[in-house]
């Protein structure tokens, strides 16, 4: 791999930021790119794909959960030079009909660049840093998926899988699937967060509970109910299992979701913030 810069988007996200940083301590240039960013990228503004592409040898390629990714701006970015794209993707897209992570990974593997794709579980960080922040804070969560267990990943093993992907060879045509070391439900994990923050946190999780908190944000119940059918695929599948692939990639064992919630809460993700 060559020591030209390697593209990051979503630079101030949370994978994408640690992400940055192992490729900065792997001794590779990075061209850190986000909206509001020193490299300035915009999915809506066509005018900043090339600058921010232009000269890199890889990327890391991340679209914000709304939005699609532009086969354009792949295309664009494979003509500047990009010889290696790592697209984070999601587990079980196929079975929640998740069409937006469907067709960007089709985008990515019909580039004609070298590809790598990562499905990790669920995030660790979605609780302290992501959309499930503020119904910690409230001391309820609220998920139509019972007690079904996912294998919680912390954001630094994907980006750690990622950066290897980006700076090291022999990770192209793969799919990886970072999880963490052991499965849990949403109650089990609360109950971490409560014992580590102080902050008990309770757990609805039925479609009904899931429906009402919706409907109490002002989701429209179409939207909502459209969530609910992706989510009871998901139950379907059943219980997630570990994979090997954290270890595989990196050489060291994914962070388990207790050390994750005690360093957020040592850092004071769940302490209320002053207005």
């Amino acid at each position: 791999m060559s020591r030209q810069p390697i593209l990051v988007l979503g630079a101030t996200g949370s994978t994408g930021r640690r992400v940055a940083a192992r490729v900065r301590d792997a001794g590779f240039p990075v061209r850190a790119a986000s909206r509001r960013g020193t490299v300035r990228f915009d999915w809506a503004d066509p005018a900043t794909w090339e600058p921010a592409t232009a000269g890199a040898a890889a990327m890391y390629l991340m679209a914000p959960h709304e939005l699609p990714v532009d086969p354009a701006f792949v295309r664009c970015a494979v003509e500047q030079g990009v010889r290696r794209v790592v697209l984070l993707s999601s587990r079980a897209i196929e079975a929640m009909g998740d069409h937006r992570l469907m067709a960007a990974e089709r985008t990515v593997r019909e580039s004609g660049a070298g590809w790598t794709i990562l499905r990790p579980d669920w995030f660790g960080q979605n609780f302290d840093e992501g959309f499930f922040r503020p119904a910690v804070m409230a001391g309820e969560l609220a998920m139509p998926l019972g007690n079904l267990r996912q294998v919680f990943v912390d954001a630094g093993d994907i980006a750690a899988v990622a950066a290897t992907a980006l700076t090291e060879d022999g990770h192209e045509g793969r799919h990886y699937e970072p999880t963490g070391p052991r499965a849990l439900s949403f109650p089990e994990a609360l109950e971490i967060i409560t014992r580590v923050s102080g902050r008990p946190v309770s757990y609805r999780g039925t479609p009904d509970d899931y429906l009402a908190a919706q409907a109490a944000l002002g989701i429209p119940a179409e939207q909502t109910q459209q969530e609910i059918k992706a989510y009871a695929a998901l139950r379907d599948l059943g219980d997630g299992h570990p994979t090997p692939d954290v270890r595989q990639v990196t050489g060291r064992d994914p962070k388990p979701f207790e050390t994750y919630a005690a360093e957020a809460a040592a850092q004071g993700a769940w302490r209320d913030r002053a207005v």
